[in-house]
């Protein structure tokens, strides 16, 4: 009987193929979530128990910061003033101020500002420039003569919290040279043609009558108090 020669033969182990990209990126996108997802517990379960007082108090570390490098107050002049401030008017205006060039299209070269300015005038008298002779009493009629010189009104002073700009346009070019060059003193000439507008609107108003009638009234008031039975006040000419 022939004898069968067996013989073994080795093969090669199997290696798992490779994965493909989509499953790369639905592997990666697990972790990610699983990743987030850890997170956000962890993020809640801090503010949970900060909510209970069990962990001490931590403060945002993106929250705005605020540092001031401002240099202390300097007192420059100090003056004395005798002047008394008989009344005050509030007024209003709006500045409506346009640049541009002629024969330009606006769309290229334009300058327009529209602004809302509020601001107080101040009347008084200066009790600091009286003449020798501008007070004349007399003990045994018990009567007093005054003559002042006439109310003044003090330039117009902006509440900037009342005064705000409402609209701004500029021209293409306007937009292109602000790019390369600030004018800081584009606001301000705005904040002086208001401040013009309302001091000459307080001088033809009856605001310097209003200082006469008041300063008038006080003067009589105080000095009846004091026993003068007769005060006339006068005023100068302008």
């Amino acid at each position: 009987m022939a004898e069968v020669e067996e013989t073994t033969r080795e093969f090669p182990p199997v290696e798992p193929p490779d994965p493909t990209p989509v499953e790369r990126r639905r592997g990666g996108l697990r972790v990610l979530a699983f990743t987030g997802v850890v997170f956000a517990v962890l993020i809640g379960l801090c503010f949970g128990m900060r909510a209970l007082n069990v962990l001490p108090g931590f403060d945002n570390p993106f929250d705005d910061q605020e540092t001031d490098r401002s240099q202390p107050v300097l007192l420059q002049s100090m003056r004395d003033l005798s002047r008394y401030v008989a009344a005050d008017g509030t007024f209003q205006v709006i500045v409506d101020l346009q640049q541009n060039k002629e024969n330009i299209p606006d769309f290229l070269i334009n300058q327009r500002t529209l602004f809302v300015g509020s601001g107080t005038v101040e009347a008084y008298v200066d009790f600091g420039t009286l003449a020798d002779g501008a007070l004349v009493v007399d003990e045994k009629n018990k009567s007093v003569r005054i003559t002042l010189p006439p109310p003044q009104l003090s330039q117009a002073a902006l509440d900037m919290e009342r005064s705000y700009v409402v609209a701004e346009e500029r021209g293409l070019l306007n937009r292109i040279g602000d790019a390369f060059k600030a004018d800081p003193n584009k606001q301000q000439r705005v904040y002086q043609e208001a401040q013009k507008r309302i001091t000459e609107a307080a001088r033809g108003s009856e605001l310097d009558e209003r200082a006469r009638e008041n300063t008038q009234k006080m003067l009589e008031s105080l000095l009846t108090r004091l026993g003068y039975t007769s005060v006339t006040v006068t005023f100068g000419s302008p």
